[in-house]
């Protein structure tokens, strides 16, 4: 039988942030709308709300967990093919994903709205069939916190999000100050590859904020973007100390064209973690406390 999850787990800092988030609706009731009301999603297109939806598709899993941990998973009526957390999203019927979405299955079930990735170009097809969307787009830390924000809002659930986020930023906090408590002196190079592209986690994402905040050092700096495609010789050249790349990539790392020579491939200095960590470390959603610890332990481990 599985334990319940430790606060000092990774599973229990996600835990913690569903339970402190759940914890203050007794602070209040959820701010409802009486009248309609107008947002501005993050392609800039302004969405009319006739009253916050109930039939609701989330086509990304970070926002479908957000909209979970928003004790709002009762509304969404399908989901995109990749979102697995909570558990109870695994059994709703699946829209596709980001380049496939099934345009007959969201308009078959009739939502009130769908929530889309800035990458899902279908939002003025399904303006054309009647269907309202809204695009959310979160690459930055703080724009996890604007998207809980703005869920909040389009669900009339703004008590809920403003305790969602301070949870997660507790739990962020709380990682970051065992770190800084744990380590002295300069933290090590890191390269993180989201995708064989490769494309990097460059300093200026989520994720590289948050390793910043554990004291590593991005070897992909702010002027390249947050998630840009790298020539794999800029990789070489930096030499980094640590990488954090997928198990499928991790053995294939020293037969690409002069990567043998990269200190954390000789030395085998490699982050790598099963699809279930490797999501709460890439998806920009309520868990990314419990990402943030997974790369902690994993750089405690390997780092020179």
């Amino acid at each position: 039988m599985r334990r319940d999850p430790s606060p000092s787990s990774p599973w229990g800092l996600a835990a913690a942030v569903f339970v402190v988030a759940c914890a203050g609706f007794s602070f209040g009731v959820p701010a409802a709308r009486a009248a309609g009301f107008v947002l501005r999603d993050d392609v800039q297109r302004k969405v009319t709300f006739a009253h916050p939806p109930l039939r609701v598709i989330t086509m990304l899993p970070s926002i479908t967990e957000t909209v979970c941990a928003l004790a709002a998973c009762d509304r969404v009526v399908a989901t995109d093919r990749f979102s697995d957390w909570p558990m109870q999203v695994r059994a709703l019927p699946k829209a596709g994903g980001l380049v496939d979405v099934e345009i007959e299955m969201i308009v078959r079930l009739k939502p009130d709205l769908v929530l889309l990735g800035r990458s899902q170009r279908i939002s003025s097809r399904l303006g054309e069939l009647g269907i309202s969307s809204f695009v959310l787009e979160a690459r930055s830390y703080a724009d996890i916190g604007r998207t809980v924000t703005m869920i909040g809002q389009i669900f009339g659930l703004q008590n809920r999000a403003a305790h969602l986020n301070d949870s997660i930023t507790n739990a962020v906090h709380e990682v970051a100050a065992q770190e800084t408590a744990r380590n002295h002196g300069e933290g090590p190079t890191v390269y993180f590859e989201v995708d064989p592209g490769p494309y990097a986690a460059g300093s200026s994402s989520f994720i590289g904020e948050l390793l910043a905040l554990l004291g590593a050092r991005n070897i992909v700096t702010p002027e390249l973007g947050p998630f840009p495609k790298l020539n794999p010789e800029y990789v070489v050249r930096h030499d980094p100390q640590v990488i954090f790349i997928s198990p499928a990539e991790a053995p294939q790392l020293i037969e690409r064209p002069g990567w043998d020579r990269i200190r954390a491939v000789k030395e085998r200095r490699l982050c790598s973690f099963p699809p279930e960590v490797r999501d709460t470390i890439v998806r920009p959603g309520p868990r990314v406390a419990q990402g943030m610890h997974s790369m902690a332990e994993c750089l405690k481990r390997v780092a020179p």
